[in-house]
């Protein structure tokens, strides 16, 4: 985790890089003209993702995939996985009260002793592994042959397990861990909402690559941190529709 400032600079850092992707679809569908023959019954996606909390300073790089059929030519159902790694970092000042209280007291109580500098402050690098699992509709529009747009509702659960590593010789922060952590690691799986959208860029009637964002709102870890979380992720790979043309 980071003060409550460097969350803000993270975001809006990530935030135009999505509003970015969305701009640069519709200024590009324009010269796409042709409304689409083909729209197969069965659509998959397998590619790069980037996933940013800026709140709690974590950025993960990871793989994405999702598969879907149509309803009707406008209309999907579908399954979207993410898995991705990176690193964060653990401050007090994210935790809830209580548990921030009593750390503040230990290292005042430290710090008066001698034992701590007066310039101490508890910073805990960790090791991250998220992954997401979400299903629902997605509405997509064929009027262009070459690009398809599309937007959809995002609900899911969000799986993540953090691995802090104290940094050496930092003998409070390793009791730190030790407490919130005793087997060391934090897992936690709760549920997200939110939105996301983007486009196919249709280079055969079977095969695009897709590029698309997602913003969602998840609270992990509720029982040591004091505020939920915005996240955005950010996809861009392969994309292959087949199966019987949907009218």
């Amino acid at each position: 985790m980071q003060n409550v400032s460097s969350a803000r600079q993270g975001a809006r850092r990530i935030l135009p890089v999505a509003a970015g992707l969305l701009v640069a679809v519709l200024l590009l569908a324009s010269p796409a003209f042709g409304q689409q023959e083909y729209v197969g019954r069965f659509d998959a996606f397998a590619g790069f993702t980037y996933l940013n909390s800026p709140h709690v300073s974590l950025a993960e790089k990871g793989f994405h995939f999702q598969t879907g059929v149509r309803v009707v030519r406008w209309l999907s159902l579908g399954f979207d996985y993410s898995r991705s790694t990176g690193d964060l970092t653990l401050t007090p000042n994210l935790l809830v009260a209580p548990l921030a209280e009593q750390i503040a007291t230990q290292i005042a109580g430290l710090q008066a002793e001698g034992a701590l500098p007066a310039s101490y402050t508890l910073t805990v690098p960790a090791s991250s592994t998220t992954q997401t699992f979400a299903a629902g509709p997605q509405v997509s529009f064929h009027h262009w042959k070459q690009l398809t747009l599309f937007i959809r509702p995002d609900l899911g659960a969000i799986h993540e397990v953090a691995v802090p590593h104290p940094l050496a010789g930092d003998f409070f922060a390793a009791a730190v861990v030790q407490q919130l952590a005793p087997s060391g690691q934090k897992i936690d799986t709760t549920y997200f909402y939110g939105f996301g959208g983007g486009a196919d860029f249709n280079i055969t009637k079977n095969f695009g690559i897709r590029v698309q964002a997602d913003f969602v709102h998840d609270h992990l870890f509720s029982d040591i941190l004091k505020d939920a979380r915005n996240t955005v992720r950010v996809s861009i790979g392969p994309a292959f529709q087949f199966g019987g043309n949907v009218k």
